[in-house]
């Protein structure tokens, strides 16, 4: 008796601790799934990156736009917004027409388009952190808009006139557009839209 009971005394912690190990087939299997799963998602988080990033760079200025507009009607006074990049002063060189460095949008009185003492500033921009650019044609470096919401620039070619976004790399998918019209309207458009004989590219 004795005996037999030592004996299930020491057999069952051996049974209590047997396990089985992982084998080297089932660790490569687990590591292709991982890789195939990240092959799919990776590109997908990526674009859906991009996409955010270049929609929150386009209706910043389209809102930044709105509200100028907004504002120059509500208070009766023109209202301006330019490229800016010390969010303090309106640049006035190359490359004065590159949005992504930035803008503000300021009371202009005498609506020229360049920020003179006495002028409040309204909101302002930082410039863009990445490598996106946001460029617009007509060498538009400025807007203003008037007591009754029309908009004007200081070289007078505001028909027709584009703010194009290029994000990077520059793809034809993550290319947008804001168009501004001689009443006061700003849109956005996707690559291909035309609009008063410009088309976005």
């Amino acid at each position: 008796m004795n005996g037999m009971h030592y004996m299930r005394r020491v057999a069952c912690p051996a049974r209590r601790h047997a396990s089985r190990g992982v084998t080297l087939v089932e660790t490569l299997a687990v590591m292709g799934i991982v890789a195939i799963l990240m092959a799919i998602g990776i590109p997908s988080y990526k674009y859906v990156t991009n996409a955010n990033r270049i929609s929150a760079e386009i209706n910043g200025l389209l809102g930044d736009l709105q509200f100028a507009r907004s504002e120059a009607i509500k208070e009766g006074r023109t209202v301006s917004v330019c490229v800016s990049s010390d969010q303090s002063s309106c640049m006035t060189v190359s490359p004065a027409t590159n949005w992504n460095k930035g803008w503000i949008v300021f009371s202009d009185p005498n609506g020229n388009g360049a920020v003179d003492a006495g002028d409040l500033l309204l909101r302002a921009q930082a410039t863009f952190r990445g490598s996106d650019t946001f460029s617009a044609n007509n060498s538009i470096g400025a807007i203003t808009f008037n007591r009754e919401g029309f908009a004007s620039v200081t070289n007078g070619t505001l028909i027709g006139t584009l703010i194009t976004l290029h994000a990077s790399p520059a793809v034809q998918g993550s290319t947008r557009c804001l168009s501004v019209t001689l009443v006061g309207l700003v849109t956005t458009q996707k690559y291909g839209d035309v609009d008063s004989g410009n088309t976005c590219l």
